[in-house]
């Protein structure tokens, strides 16, 4: 590591607010900053570093007197930041967020003004809806699309729900207390739902709200119904107050696994001499349910239990796991893998 090289600045909000095209202002008033996000300074980042450390030439004293306090626990007023996006640059408190800093303090108190992006960036557009779509409902939850323009379907879905909630209160319901409402009762069960299912793994560009609105908007505004399981089906509906209604006594332990259970045959031709070890090493695999050695035209008959998710292929699922974890043990010649259509079972 070179010594002698010098850290950066902390971050210039002109610099930053010329980049983003940021001049139309918010007042956002008081609020909790986490420390991390705070990167620059609008007047004096040429005094500090990228870690808030006042440079060497810079007189110490009042950086001094400010951690003195902050041990004795005097109470300090509210720093001044100015935010762009998730950064926040320092107006009024350079030395306050400096100790916070080297305290290892998480939060500061702070008063915001916000400047938001006006350069029309894909990042932009969606965090000025996303700003947009706060501002309405007022929630200070993170629902993060990545499409422009869906955030118009979850206010619309707010909007309803609001309209639900009115005819059965005696108590008028705005749509911050709808919105509230609905992020408890609907979003959270149904994103809980594609979560426990890993949808998201299949989709690795979107995000659980991109596949929350996607669901839901072909469910319960265009009608295209798609079938997910008998269990699923069941507690997802065509509705979005009937599905409120059935997840309103559940709790997320209860919400069922959206994976449909698959069985295969997996037929195998192996070595001489090596069949009993390869049964061992099959049995000890949890998704094999039964080995059989048998004669004829095969050695070894395997069933196979997998899991799918509601995106996959059955003969996707059994191929992998068939490649992985059969084909490669040592003496495994050849297999051929059969999967039912219409099966029956007796208990």
């Amino acid at each position: 590591m070179d010594w002698s090289r010098k850290p950066p600045n902390a971050k210039s909000f002109k610099e930053d607010q010329e980049n983003e095209e940021a001049y139309e202002t918010i007042e956002r008033g008081l609020s909790w900053v986490p420390v991390g996000h705070i990167v620059g300074s609008v007047g004096r980042y040429h005094d500090l570093d990228s870690e808030f450390r006042l440079k060497q030439h810079i007189p110490q004293e009042r950086l001094l007197r400010v951690k003195k306090a902050m041990r004795q626990g005097k109470p300090l007023p509210p720093v001044k930041l100015y935010k762009i996006k998730d950064k926040y640059y320092v107006l009024d408190g350079n030395h306050r967020v400096s100790a916070a800093k080297e305290f290892g303090y998480n939060n500061v108190n702070a008063k915001i003004v916000e400047f938001i992006p006006s350069k029309n960036s894909l990042e932009n557009i969606l965090y000025r809806e996303k700003s947009e779509f706060k501002d309405k409902t007022g929630l200070s939850y993170s629902i993060d699309l990545t499409e422009v323009d869906q955030y118009s379907h979850l206010i619309t879905q707010i909007n309803k729900h609001q309209t639900s909630l009115k005819q059965t209160s005696v108590d008028p319901v705005s749509l911050e207390v709808a919105a509230e409402d609905w992020y408890k009762t609907v979003y959270k069960p149904m994103t809980a739902i594609i979560e426990k299912c890993r949808l998201v793994d299949s989709f690795p560009q979107r995000t659980v709200a991109d596949l929350y609105t996607y669901i839901t908007f072909h469910q319960w505004e265009r009608k295209l119904i798609r079938k997910y399981g008998s269990r699923i089906d069941k507690l997802i509906s065509t509705n979005m107050e009937d599905f409120r209604k059935n997840m309103a006594n559940k709790n997320e332990l209860e919400y069922p696994d959206m994976l449909q259970e698959i069985t295969a045959f997996v037929l195998m031709n192996v070595s001489a001499k090596r069949e009993h070890r390869i049964v061992e090493r099959l049995f000890a695999l949890k998704e094999i349910k039964e080995v059989h050695e048998v004669h004829g035209n095969v050695d070894i008959l395997v069933k196979v239990v997998l899991k799918r998710d509601l995106v996959s292929s059955d003969a996707e699922i059994i191929g992998h796991f068939v490649h992985d974890n059969v084909g490669l043990i040592p003496g495994v010649l050849s297999t051929q893998t059969l999967i039912p259509g219409v099966s029956k079972t007796k208990p």
